[in-house]
């Protein structure tokens, strides 16, 4: 099982339909997108749903999404950082999503501490913090074990912040490198994780247009590092579905 058409397919298969009644139920939610662009990549139509019955939408963006474009003279660290942030804000707007929701916490893109670097105590508490001020019911956050290093990150960063929050809020973790470079003992087993199916034919086009905001990654605005990253229209496809999956942690027993 490499391809990402078979992780979908053995994925789809596990879903369960996500009830309407459990959307409304969220209350308020907490996104946590390793760089600007997960959150329209991994949940964006959820987002949109979420925003159509005005249930409030907070977007954390952990990394400053510098590395996408090491190389290029003309997008030097710090603006290529502003742009960045520049479009996640404009891909909120699509969404629905006010400015004033979004946090930017601008660690280096590909050094999002783990847990045994000396940087990560605080970087939890920073979410910790975020966290006490936000009480989300709802937390959605990379998969564990998708296969890049600051989505890894992100998620250790939450778990660790919500070992000492008094409230458990629902974490759905989705996906976005799984499909492309995951391997088996990447993908979630079935006695580990609920897998959740959320439609959303309704609002793709939009969710779409969130995605195109995002103009740094998905074209070639950035044409002076031939090294830079760009998410081409192959990869595009593997989130191209009129659904998004989540994955639950199942309860022990």
């Amino acid at each position: 099982m490499t391809s990402g058409i078979d992780k979908s397919t053995v994925l789809d298969q596990r879903a369960r339909a996500m009830p309407t009644g459990d959307l409304e139920k969220m209350d308020s939610v907490l996104v946590i997108a390793p760089h600007p662009d997960d959150e329209s990549l991994g949940c964006g139509g959820t987002i949109a749903r979420l925003r159509e019955r005005n249930i409030p939408v907070h977007v954390l963006f952990v990394s400053d999404g510098t590395m996408s474009h090491p190389n290029s003279p003309g997008y030097p660290a710090e603006r290529l950082r502003d742009l960045r942030e520049a479009e996640a804000l404009d891909a909120l707007r699509v969404l629905n999503v006010p400015p004033e929701n979004a946090t930017f916490m601008r660690l280096k893109d590909r050094s999002v501490p783990l847990p045994d670097n000396p940087d990560f105590p605080s970087a939890a508490a920073f979410v910790a913090n975020l966290l006490r001020t936000l009480r989300p019911a709802t937390i959605f956050a990379p998969w564990r074990r998708d296969p890049h290093p600051d989505h890894r990150a992100s998620w250790q960063l939450l778990r660790t912040a919500l070992e000492h929050h008094r409230a458990r809020p629902r974490v759905f973790e989705y996906l976005i490198w799984l499909w492309e470079l995951g391997s088996e003992t990447d993908m979630p087993r079935p006695d580990e994780m609920i897998v959740w199916r959320v439609p959303i034919d309704r609002v793709l086009e939009q969710r779409d247009r969130a995605i195109a905001a995002h103009r740094s990654q998905v074209t070639r605005l950035i044409d002076d590092d031939p090294a830079g990253f760009y998410l081409s229209p192959e990869l595009l496809t593997h989130f191209k579905a009129p659904r998004e999956l989540f994955l639950e942690e199942k309860p022990t027993l």
